[in-house]
């Protein structure tokens, strides 16, 4: 890309047109002046050392000049400057949960934007830090390297939404074991991991990951985005909310409890995230706890000054301009005219070397890079590579062997993405069988046999006379295998031990429901026996009496009657 940092300088190039247009006139002029002397041959021949071109070639030896120093002036840029300078600070990969689960609401304006939010604050706290970022749901991907360039960490960042994951799910364990391959192999430096996640749905194996990376020298820090009361999920687009299969509004809340048993496991700390700025404290507090070291950083500036080469060649112009005289030159005589034109063309060479001097195409670059991977100068030859990506992005050789540089850095998720941008371009099929056999042989460090596989067999359909790659594929088709038994037993293991655990429960409820009828019958034979025993002779007296009871009650149910009797024939008289 090509740009002029001071544009305003170009309106001078309008002088140029107008010194044209008064060189043209005065040349008009010359000439009807020299009319009045006599005829123009016979002067010609009155005057042989004058030169017809001579101030002709002067004059716009002096114009290109002019043209150039006015653009100059202007500080016409071009590509990226790329420096390495040296830096005292840490090493930082965010892992940010993009799933649906955070989208809800309950902290503003939502989960997914107040991460986002707190991602960017913290970059503008760093200084001398590296940083890369990571997005996950069922799955995970580098959205950017480790590096220092901050600018781009923010662009990034703004593009990040759920549609950049199709697999649903938070999958912490598998954003942890790609966090742990994606830095930089100095030791002695702190590396944090950066878990941003609501804990919604998981999938499990975050705990094992979180002991494994403290292990290895990592810090992992769980920054847990929502409320624990939950929240619904609303859909894009739309003011409805997520429903389930049996069309309840699905509640989304922060697993809280499991985002504090991985940050435990990981050596770092769990940090709730909440509508104030306690929790970007809290988090620069422990990240400043983290040892620092001196490191070496690839600078990648937006532009790169290119006024020199104008200079340069406006002074080479002048000077030549200068070596012209304005009569014949008489030394020039002895000369023939095939000499005169062979010393033409080298000047004229000369000339169009100088403005080669910058002008490196794609090609050169990617041989210059070439000689520093061989010589193991992979950070140089990276930028190479990248140089010359910059000047031709469709360039698949440049794409492969960025991606051979990144894989022997260790960078293993930009390699594979470089691999796959060469895949899509290029078109000689033993190159592209290439690139699809190093991607197996990254998939298949990562114990990633699946996918190994399937790119194995994609460079033996383009290339199958390659023995290494069938080798490789037969080798990751066993590994898979094992792979697949392994995970047959560990899972019959874990329903085995899920079904004593149902056993022990139900023996456990048996059992103490067994202790709660023994306490009761052990309560009822406890109560005491209040019911008095009665004489045979109380009984009898008690039996009198109501026989007695009931005849007066007969007695009185007759008189009774016999009132109603004459009420009626008194009524009825």
């Amino acid at each position: 890309m090509f740009r002029f940092e001071d544009p305003i300088y170009l309106y001078l190039l309008i002088v140029i047109p107008l010194l044209a247009i008064v060189r043209f006139m005065g040349i008009r002029s010359r000439k009807r002046k020299l009319k009045k002397f006599g005829d123009i041959h016979l002067l010609k021949e009155l005057m042989p050392d004058v030169s017809r071109w001579r101030p002709e070639i002067k004059f716009w030896l002096l114009i290109v000049s002019l043209s150039l120093l006015i653009i100059a002036l202007a500080r016409p840029q071009m590509g990226t400057k790329i420096s390495n300078e040296k830096r005292i600070g840490i090493e930082t990969i965010i892992a940010m949960d993009i799933s649906n689960s955070m989208l809800a609401q309950d902290v503003a304006p939502c989960r997914l934007d107040r991460s986002k939010m707190l991602v960017e604050n913290l970059v503008e706290h760093f200084t001398d830090d590296k940083i890369g970022l990571i997005v996950f749901a069922g799955d995970a991907f580098v959205q950017l390297p480790i590096t220092s360039d901050y600018v781009s960490a923010k662009m990034f960042l703004g593009s990040i939404n759920p549609s950049l994951i199709t697999t649903q799910g938070t999958d912490i364990a598998t954003a942890i074991n790609l966090a742990m391959h994606s830095f930089t192999q100095q030791e002695g430096i702190g590396k944090a991991i950066i878990i941003i996640t609501d804990g919604e749905n998981h999938e499990g194996g975050a705990v094992e990951a979180a002991e494994a990376a403290r292990k290895a020298g990592f810090r992992i820090y769980v920054l847990g985005v929502g409320s624990t009361k939950g929240s619904p999920i609303p859909v894009p687009g739309t003011s409805d909310y997520m429903t389930d299969n049996t069309g309840n509004t699905v509640m989304s809340a922060l697993n809280e409890e499991m985002c504090r048993e991985v940050a435990q496991a990981g050596g770092g700390a769990f940090i709730h995230v909440e509508n104030n700025s306690a929790a970007q404290d809290q988090l620069d507090s422990e990240l400043d706890k983290l040892a620092k070291k001196e490191t070496e950083t690839t600078i990648y500036s937006d532009y790169d000054e290119q006024f020199m080469a104008f200079a340069i060649l406006a002074i080479l112009l002048l000077v030549i301009e200068v070596c012209i005289l304005d009569i014949k030159n008489p030394m020039m005589k002895h000369l023939s005219l095939f000499k005169r034109k062979k010393y033409g063309l080298i000047l004229l060479a000369l000339c169009l070397s100088s403005l080669s001097v910058n002008a490196q195409n794609d090609r050169s670059l990617i041989r210059h890079g070439n000689k520093e991977f061989r010589a193991g100068n992979y950070a140089n030859a990276e930028v190479d590579y990248r140089k010359a990506l910059e000047k031709n992005p469709k360039n698949s050789q440049a794409l492969f062997n960025l991606g051979n540089t990144l894989f022997a850095q260790r960078k293993d998720s930009a390699a594979i993405q470089n691999y796959e941008n060469a895949t899509n371009i290029e078109t000689n099929p033993k190159r592209k069988a290439m690139a699809y056999h190093n991607i197996g042989v990254v998939c298949q460090n990562h114990k990633m046999y699946g996918e190994a596989i399937e790119a194995y067999k994609n460079a033996l359909r383009l290339n199958p006379h390659d023995d290494q790659t069938r080798y490789n594929l037969e080798l990751c088709k066993r590994q898979k295998q094992k792979q697949d038994q392994q995970n047959k037993e560990n899972q019959k293991q874990q329903n085995k031990d899920d079904k004593n655990k149902d056993k022990n429960k139900d023996k456990k409820e048996n059992q103490k429901k067994d202790k709660d009828q023994q306490q009761q019958k052990e309560k009822d034979k406890d109560q005491p026996q209040n019911k008095p025993k009665m004489s045979k002779e109380n009984a009898e007296q008690l039996l009198n009496a109501a026989m007695q009871q009931e005849k007066a009650t007969q007695q009185k149910m007759k008189e009774a009657q016999r009132q109603q009797g004459r009420r009626r024939l008194e009524k009825n008289w």
